[in-house]
């Protein structure tokens, strides 16, 4: 079989974060977390699941690495507990919290693995959600006290950084369908929490490039293509919409510095109370970045359904579509078709994959092992697909799996297994799984 043969130098890594896998939920001076609240309430996660434990990671970021390291993996991708820096969310900073970064850190670049840092992946400390959490106008200022602390500990060791985590999750997975933390149910809400989260992204680049720091900055976004379930006309105007809502609210303010027009006026006219737009936070939010990352899993079909407020439509699969276990279809031409949209469309001249992967129910075999084919399938897939985009011209510089191992998956508890490393929760054993195996030897072959 011909080898598709990637860019010199290209990342190949793998993604985490905090909350996921860390555990060590009261240790060592960590704050409460909205998600350490939100786990605590039946109903929320499946079978009363929380990330008190996890990974074990805080205890284990030694093996950790020394498996990554074993595997070849060159780039890693991790989010920092703004509980551990800052238990209440800003004033005195807890220094345990950092010095488990600072080794980390160290550990990661002894192995010669480059360390990515993303400074917000959802674990937003109670304390500032007790005081309106990111609906507050406030918050970006408090966002910017904390990123500055983290800047300022390892902006010399850490060349590549990461603001936000999926924004469009933040916002209205937690603050309009409820069904991540905080859970709140309120669209208007997760609109405000849109802005408020942006903002805060402008003041942490603006702090980093006024202090000089060597490196990159940007921010992950999870672009996934809203396709027509049919060729009906509400249909086709549904998928528009979506678009709007998942991929256009959250990337135009970053390209163009403005939110885009069409959506404004479509969330006026169904009575969602909007933000005042400012021009001084427009132009913090849309300052140049150095890359955007992606995260892509699949493309969805729309169909317009008018009894969902606002947004008038549903997601739903057509009949034969292959899915995994989260019911997710397999659409790996979909990230063609948005890598060519992000350097055509909105000129975006460096991205990274920042999250890419698959759900599955894995299983240990009577030898001690993990045939993950469907996963293996996926990645392939998907890294053909990459390939594809970048000899089209599009300039990916890294590709992140998502994810290292089996972990917390957010209101899906432990029950839903992304890890090209299988983690038996009750011993905490690591297992690398088929898929990760393959992995490893892309990455050797720097192809696939």
């Amino acid at each position: 079989m011909e080898q598709r043969q990637f860019p010199e130098g290209f990342a190949w890594g793998a993604a985490t974060a905090s909350y996921q896998i860390e555990g060590a939920w009261d240790e060592d001076g960590r704050g409460e977390t909205i998600w350490d609240r939100y786990c605590q309430v039946p109903g929320n996660v499946l079978n009363g699941d929380d990330g008190k434990i996890a990974c074990d990671h805080y205890h284990r970021y030694k093996e950790d690495v020394a498996l990554m390291k074993r595997m070849g993996i060159k780039a890693y991708r991790f989010s920092i507990a703004w509980s551990r820096i800052l238990p209440k969310g800003y004033g005195e900073v807890n220094e345990k919290g950092l010095e488990f970064y600072s080794r980390l850190i160290d550990e990661l670049l002894d192995a010669g693995i480059e360390p990515y840092i993303t400074l917000y992946h959802w674990d937003f400390p109670q304390a500032l959600q007790d005081i309106g959490g990111w609906a507050n106008p406030q918050m970006p200022e408090y966002f910017l006290e904390y990123a500055k602390v983290v800047i300022d500990a390892f902006h010399g060791k850490v060349k590549k950084w990461i603001t936000l985590n999926e924004p469009y999750c933040a916002a209205f997975l937690g603050n309009s369908e409820g069904r991540q933390a905080p859970g709140i149910r309120d669209f208007s809400t997760a609109v405000r929490v849109s802005y408020y989260l942006y903002v805060g992204h402008g003041l942490a680049v603006d702090y980093f490039r006024k202090k000089g720091c060597d490196g990159e900055i940007g921010i992950t976004l999870n672009l996934m293509g809203r396709r027509p379930l049919t060729d009906k006309p509400e249909d086709i105007q549904a998928a528009a919409r979506a678009d709007g809502y998942l991929n256009r609210w959250f990337a135009e303010p970053i390209v163009y510095g403005r939110y885009p027009q069409g959506m404004i006026e479509f969330y006026r006219s169904k009575g969602v109370r909007l933000p005042e737009f400012k021009e001084e936070h427009m132009k913090l939010i849309g300052q140049k970045l150095d890359f955007i990352g992606l995260n892509y899993y699949n493309d969805f079909h729309v169909k317009a359904d008018d009894s969902v407020w606002p947004l008038g439509f549903k997601i739903e699969n057509p009949k034969y579509v292959p899915v995994n276990d989260r019911n997710w279809p397999v659409t790996e031409q979909g990230l063609v078709t948005m890598l060519l949209r992000m350097k055509n469309e909105y000129g975006i001249d460096k991205i990274y994959i920042t999250e890419n992967g698959t759900s599955f129910p894995d299983v240990v075999s009577m030898e001690g092992k993990v045939e993950d084919g469907a996963r293996k399938d996926y990645l392939h897939r998907h890294l053909t697909a990459l390939w594809e985009a970048i000899s089209q011209g599009v300039n990916v510089q890294g590709y992140f799996q998502w994810s290292l191992y089996d972990n917390f998956e957010w209101s899906f508890g432990y029950s839903s297994r992304f890890g090209i490393v299988f983690v038996d929760f009750n011993t905490q054993e690591r297992i690398i799984k088929e898929s990760g195996h393959w992995y490893s030897k892309v990455i050797e072959q720097n192809a696939v």
